[in-house]
């Protein structure tokens, strides 16, 4: 299972495969515009593969024009936002989503203002700009820097791109499921993935859905101190977190969407919560093994990996005990350089 089949039209760069420019995946707005997303490369992992004990496939959402998924279903909203006579955007975002909004925004010619939360690094804001949008800094998580871009929308009569939480978001990422069915000759036996708002893992449960792989399970990762979603689950109901107590920023959202918990109830998925160490230890590992950098939010997802989770879920029976294929999704992040990787480790006492 698993054999990945690539499109014969695909180019090789540097040993990753690319489409050719102008292939399209059929989920590009109707505004006349095209997708804003590229379609990402799937590739085998040698070191994931051995740690994991199974193949795996990366889906490298990194290399998307802004660094992130959020691209996806972002770019889809908006465009279909200036379909309908939109013509300004305000976007609350700790820098993923907000990266997507600005550049969706400079596409379609319109301005934008992104809200950020002081938690946000000086390299997105500085990347927002060069961008075209306006910044904001409002508090110091993103649930406040929200109700500031509520505000701004309300007051200025345009609207607020939510960063996770919106059915055309979930439906631009569901774009990745039908690039998985187009490169794999048959479905994977699971996917991993990171969640912080939860639009990514509404939007994959969506694509498994309309492409006939309901029965793949979703294995969910977030870090403690931004764990909402494991949170909610624990609860049967949707709560806060007093604060977000963890490195990997771009995972926090006080409260998981009401989706995303609902897809975690209909839905195979396997809620996993990972260390601040273990996320950047992965981040290392897998700077170290594919020579690609990603933020502690992504190395999440990969600790699961790394860390034998697979294959402890495995052991336990809530995973099948053979598993032929497994596709992570490497989320990317633009808040990472090696000076950062270096302070993150330094603060956890890594060596």
């Amino acid at each position: 299972m698993g054999r990945l089949r690539l499109p014969s039209s695909w180019l090789w760069a540097r040993g990753r495969a690319v489409a050719p420019r102008g292939q399209t995946d059929g989920s590009q707005g109707r505004g006349g515009s095209g997708r804003f997303h590229l379609v990402s490369p799937l590739l085998e992992s040698a070191a994931l593969s051995e740690a994991a004990g199974a193949k795996v496939y990366m889906k490298l959402e990194n290399v998307q024009p802004t660094g992130s998924f959020k691209i996806r279903g972002i770019g889809y909203l908006c465009q279909e936002a200036a379909r309908t006579g939109c013509r300004r955007f305000v976007c609350s975002s700790g820098g993923n989503a907000g990266l997507a909004a600005a550049y969706a925004a400079g596409k379609l010619g319109l301005p934008a203002t992104v809200v950020v939360p002081g938690s946000a690094g000086e390299a997105v804001r500085r990347r927002l700009r060069d961008l075209g949008a306006e910044v904001e800094v409002c508090g110091q998580v993103w649930d406040e820097a929200n109700r500031r871009a509520l505000e701004l929308a309300e007051a200025e009569g345009c609207m607020s791109i939510h960063p996770f939480d919106h059915p055309l978001i979930w439906q631009g990422h569901a774009s990745l499921v039908r690039e998985l069915r187009d490169s794999l000759e048959s479905k994977p036996d699971a996917v991993v993935l990171s969640v912080g708002g939860g639009g990514l893992l509404a939007g994959v449960v969506a694509g498994l859905r309309e492409v006939g792989w309901p029965d793949v399970p979703v294995l969910a990762a977030e870090t403690w101190g931004a764990h909402s979603l494991h949170a909610a689950l624990r609860a049967g109901r949707l709560v806060s977190l007093p604060r977000i107590a963890s490195v990997a920023k771009s995972l926090g959202a006080l409260t998981v969407s009401a989706r995303a918990l609902q897809c975690a109830r209909e839905h195979p998925v396997l809620s996993e919560v990972v260390e601040d160490a273990e996320a950047v230890r992965a981040v290392e590992r897998f700077l170290d093994d594919e020579r690609l950098l990603v933020e502690p939010a992504c190395g999440a997802a990969l600790a699961l990996l790394y860390a034998g989770r697979l294959r402890r879920l495995r052991g336990e029976g809530r995973l099948p005990p053979a598993l032929a294929s497994v596709v992570v999704v490497v989320c990317g992040g633009s808040d990472i350089h090696a000076a950062e990787l270096r302070a993150l480790k330094s603060r956890l006492g890594l060596p």
